[in-house]
Formats: C-alpha cells, structure tokens, sequence
C-alpha cells in the first residue's frame, strides 16, 4: 500500500507541479532528535551533530526509487566536495523499506561507482529509517531537506536536483555557503588500503579467519549478514600495517552461505567476501 502511495505522490507531482517535501514539520520549525545507524553500525545522533555548529542535510530514499538513482550521484559529490562530514555540513542517507544489504548494494552501484564518497546510509528495516522517514512525514522521494544548528527545519527539499550547484544554490538562499574541504583520503586510495583479503577454512565449521593485509594501521569491521540480508555479528578488531589474521566464531551460525561486510576505519573503504558454513 505505501508503494501505491508514493506511486500516487509521483503522478500528482508530475500532474499538478507538487514536489517531494517534509510534511510534518514546517520550514522554521525545530526538529526533534533521533539517533540512527548506517549500515556499517555507525550511529548517528542530529543534535551531535547540530550542537557541534553543523548543518544536516538528509536525504530521503529507497533503493527502487529511479529518481533517488540519478541524483545520489550528485549528493555524493556535495558529500565529498565539503568534506565528507568533517566540515561544517554532514549528509545522512536515510532509506525507507530496505534492509542493510540493500542498502548496501544501492551504494556500491549508484555512489562508489561515481568516484565519489557516499554519504553515510541509513537502512529503513535495520537502522531506523523507517521511523524517521515516518517523523518527518516524507511523501515522495527522493526528499534532500537541511536542517540548521538551532535544530530548526530550513529548507523541506531541495529541489529539483540537477547538479552540484542545486545543493549549494539552495543553502546559500538560507544564508549557509559550506566551506569547502577536501575528504582526509580519496575513494580509491581508500580502497587501495584494503588488499588481499581472504577467508578460510572455507567452509567454516567452529570459526573462520579473515585474513586482510592493510597499507596503514586501522580499525577492521567484519560483519556477517545472511542471505536474506540480516546482520547476524559484528566484530572490530584493531589492523596493523601489514598482514592482519582476525578469527570470527561460526559455531552458532547454521550451516549455508553468509556475506562478509570487511570496512576499513570508519568504514570509507570496504569490501564483501563470501563465507560458507558447513559442520
């Protein structure tokens, strides 16, 4: 039914010139606090983030929407282009309907692809999404709204999206010009730091090791998702520069196919393996 609505909500936009919008809070108005986690089992609170001087802005999607598709592209640039949250913006991801591995999947084709750095993502199943697609009353997607430092709603979309300079037009017609920063590293040299990771015994019956050789020290996450796309463990475990061997326990996992999710700090750079468990 909810699909049906938003199907609904894209033909009147069409029809009537309505666009995509928070409709539960009106522009001025504060917004109330939530907590978040994206899909690498980062949480994220607003008020962190605004009691820190920062201005938010959220985007509104889910992985089957074609229009959120085209534009994430774009709002992962922006991401980047101020820093990739360490600036005086953040951008948070927030999908509607979807599990992590969804989301997941979603990133890797239609951001990393790009070159550029996505923004954090939100699942709507797994890390809260839902309820705060539901908070803010969002009516179609994709919905990019900014909320200010004083925790009050500034702009209720930004739209429509048609480059770099829609993000940054909107903001500065509220009187934000971020400023602009680069990202501590790049995707690919990001990428470049997670080399030749392996997994054995393969299958696994009690435990599996991950083994991961790192460019520089840093934390390692190896998360364990079914096929289904459920998070069944989450480990983190501290890398050295060099070859790294970090033993996950597989003794209460039933026996089948498992994804591991391997993300490298605070998780810019990851990568997915296959573990099969057989007792």
């Amino acid at each position: 039914m909810k699909r049906k609505l938003l199907s609904l909500a894209v033909i009147l936009t069409a029809t009537f010139g309505l666009k995509a919008q928070v409709t539960t809070y009106p522009v001025g108005g504060a917004v109330d606090d939530f907590t978040i986690t994206d899909v690498h089992g980062v949480s994220h609170t607003l008020s962190d983030y605004t009691n820190a001087g920062k201005w938010v802005v959220l985007d509104f999607f889910y992985v089957g929407c074609s229009s959120c598709q085209v534009t994430v592209p774009t709002f992962s640039e922006f991401h980047e282009k101020y820093g990739c949250n360490e600036g005086d913006v953040v951008c948070i991801s927030i999908d509607d309907g979807d599990d992590d591995a969804a989301v997941l999947d979603f990133e890797s084709t239609y951001s990393e692809s790009t070159g550029f750095n996505p923004a954090p993502a939100v699942s709507g199943t797994q890390g809260g999404g839902n309820a705060i697609n539901m908070a803010f009353g969002i009516i179609a997607y994709p919905t990019y709204c900014v909320v200010g430092p004083d925790m009050t709603l500034k702009i209720d979309d930004i739209y429509p999206i048609y480059n770099l300079a829609s993000f940054e037009t909107a903001l500065s017609g509220v009187g934000f010009t971020p400023t602009v920063m680069s990202c501590a590293v790049g995707v690919d040299e990001q990428n470049a730091l997670l080399n030749d990771i392996a997994v054995f015994p393969n299958p696994a019956a009690a435990s599996a090791t991950v083994s991961v050789s790192l460019d520089v020290p840093s934390d390692v996450t190896v998360e364990v998702f079914n096929l289904v796309g459920a998070l069944v463990s989450t480990e983190v475990y501290n890398g050295v520069s060099g070859e790294n061997n970090f033993t996950i326990n597989t003794s209460a996992l039933e026996n089948g196919q498992y994804i591991l999710n391997v993300s490298l700090g605070d998780n810019v750079a990851r990568t997915q393996v296959n573990l099969n468990v057989l007792k």
